[in-house]
């Protein structure tokens, strides 16, 4: 399979957004099992709870009619004067009444709250669920668009869809009480009942093909949503601030804003307003039935065939009726419109990962003996048809220390992101001690690689968290954050700082303090000091030092790494040639590999570069 159908592969219960049927509805229906266990897991008891209290409330609304009722031809009785003892009966029956009146709001209420708090719990539960899922897919399948869109997607089904849940409850709690309802209606006119449908049928299918539309619409514009989002991102964030001032930004970025949301409000409005129209239409034929069942029931009171008591127990059971069918139909468009919308959270989770961990994976050796080697590597990323990585054979050795040079887009980080199995070769194989790197267990794989990136998180946590995270094991380590610290300089700055260790870094929350580049690229130095690991990778991460602080940085990196193995990625020549070896990469293949003095006697593409850069130091 490629890699782009692995990604674009529909699911199982997978519909289109365009030109929803009946038959798809119900085929949507079969996401709910899967929705309601993961509300069950959510939290048991307050479902458990939900499911009872509405069952309950489902019989009131018969009983109340059924008791208003008798309350109405007791007081017809009164008034014709029937003798009778007191009116006892009255008053109890006007007591049952009020009891169920106040059965009945009290019900509403713990309804609503329950499913409140577990709409809640159910938006943190999923949430946290895609978070751990997320967590466990491939590097390259967050680089691809497509995978965006359905995490995207996913993310949107944690909130709100507890309202599916209260939907298909007071779904099932409706039909129960239009059961109860029904009985007496077809006991009185079994045509009644037709006329019910015949009036409220039209407007379901109304509303079912606007909801078809706004589904279609809503999943139409997801990338563009996206790309919306970012914009607005852009246009109002302290990240963005600087280069969107000097370089007068506002203007292009509001207009694009304007361009998009416009587009949305335009395509938005004529779904609404042919919406609107057309339920109007609907709704009055809704209403004629109603009033057409009304006047038959009302020609049977006056014929003397029914009491005045049963007027109103028919009258409003048939209101209640059709205020039910009408809320039953309706609601099982957007119940079937919500389970489609469930496709895309469940979509998300048969997303699998590829890089997954092998049935008696090995231990990482410590130490290692022979160290990494790479056998005819390559690497393609998703949807692409470069090569990013070609035709690499070479050792990184135990204790060795290994920098690899190479022009922006040479395929450098790339590399290093196989070599810690971020990604695994298209073609080829990596070997540590001589056994395929996926043969090891993966955390510990990493347990023992110390990585920083050139491109390393700013977080916006406490100093000491932001260096712990290296490490998060030992978040509470408080000797071991300070003594990686000192390892990478960063425990001066940490001194300089008003709370120093517990100072909020960044602007995003109060009292935060803003590091320049160098400051934050020592705070991520710290980070791979805070394993004792058998490897250390640094790409770049001291782009933002001045040539002196890098030099340091690095000098103290060699001495700290000393009989460990290290790849260290760096354009100043001045640090790359503290390494043991160099390898020299061009379009993603590896075209040198010696030492610094080797190299620059071979006058190649390493030569080359290190002069054009001693040029601008003459």
């Amino acid at each position: 399979m490629s890699e782009k159908s692995r990604f674009e592969k529909k699911p199982r219960n997978s519909i289109s957004a365009d030109n929803l049927t009946f038959r798809q509805r119900l085929s949507a229906l079969s996401n709910l099992p899967g929705f309601l266990k993961l509300v069950w897991q959510t939290n048991p008891g307050m479902t458990l709870a939900s499911g009872i209290l509405r069952l309950i409330r489902s019989a009131l609304p018969l009983a109340m009619l059924y008791v208003g009722k008798l309350i109405i031809d007791e007081v017809v009785e009164i008034s014709k004067g029937t003798p009778t003892n007191s009116h006892d009966d009255l008053w109890i029956l006007v007591g049952i009444e009020f009891g169920l009146a106040i059965i009945t709001d009290v019900l509403n209420r713990a309804i609503t709250l329950i499913d409140s708090l577990l709409g809640d719990l159910f938006s943190n539960f999923t949430s946290v669920q895609i978070m751990d899922h997320a967590a466990t897919l491939d590097l390259d399948q967050f680089e691809d668009s497509v995978f965006y869109d359905k995490m995207e997607r996913a993310r949107q089904q944690t909130i709100g869809r507890t309202m599916l849940l209260s939907q298909v409850m007071s779904q099932i709690q409706d039909i129960i009480t239009m059961l109860f309802l029904a009985g007496g209606l077809i006991a009185f006119n079994p045509w009644l009942i037709l006329l019910l449908f015949v009036a409220i049928i039209p407007s379901f299918l109304g509303e079912s093909h606007f909801n078809d539309k706004s589904y279609a619409l809503t999943r139409g514009q997801t990338p563009e949503r996206r790309e919306l989002d970012y914009i607005r991102f852009l246009g109002a964030s302290d990240e963005t601030a600087k280069e969107v001032k000097i370089f007068n930004l506002s203007g292009f970025i509001t207009d694009r804003f304007k361009t998009l949301s416009g587009k949305f409000y335009k395509d938005n409005k004529k779904l609404v307003v042919g919406r609107a129209g057309w339920g109007a239409f609907f709704s009055v034929l809704g209403s004629a039935g109603y009033y057409l069942a009304y006047v038959i029931i009302i020609l049977r009171t006056i014929e003397g065939k029914v009491s005045i008591g049963e007027l109103t127990f028919l009258a409003g059971s048939f209101r209640q009726m059709r205020g039910l069918l009408e809320s039953i139909l309706t609601r099982f468009t957007s119940i079937s419109q919500g389970a489609i919308y469930l496709n895309d959270f469940f979509e998300f989770f048969e997303i699998k990962p590829r890089i997954v961990p092998v049935l008696g994976s090995l231990p990482f050796p410590v130490p290692m003996k022979t160290g990494f080697a790479f056998e005819n590597v390559g690497f393609r990323y998703v949807n692409s048809d470069r090569w990013a990585n070609r035709y690499l054979n070479f050792t990184l050795h135990a204790g060795e220390k290994l920098a690899l040079v190479g022009e922006n887009g040479a395929g450098k980080s790339t590399l290093v992101k196989l070599l810690a199995r971020l990604y695994d070769p298209t073609e080829g194989r990596i070997l540590l001690d001589g056994i395929d790197l996926k043969q090891y267990d993966l955390f510990d794989l990493r347990k023992n690689m110390g990585i920083i990136f050139q491109d390393f998180l700013k977080y916006q946590m406490t100093f000491a968290q932001n260096i712990a995270t290296g490490n998060i094991v030992e978040k509470d380590n408080r000797s071991l954050i300070e003594i990686a610290a000192q390892k990478s300089l960063a425990d001066l700055l940490a001194k300089r700082l008003p709370d120093h260790y517990d100072q909020m870094l960044g602007k995003r929350f109060a009292d935060g303090v803003e590091l320049s580049g160098g400051e934050w690229q020592k705070v991520a130095l710290a980070r791979a000091y805070m394993k004792d690991t058998q490897l250390m990778i640094l790409d770049e991460p001291t782009a933002a030092l001045d040539a002196r602080a890098e030099y340091e940085v690095f000098e103290r990196f060699a001495e700290l790494t000393k009989g460990k193995s290290a790849v260290l990625i760096s354009h100043r020549f001045s640090t790359v040639r503290m390494a043991d070896r160099i390898l020299v990469l061009d379009k993603g293949e590896l075209v040198e590999i010696g030492s610094h003095e080797e190299l620059l006697d071979r006058k190649g593409r390493y030569a080359e570069l290190f002069n054009l850069q001693a040029m601008g130091y003459r």
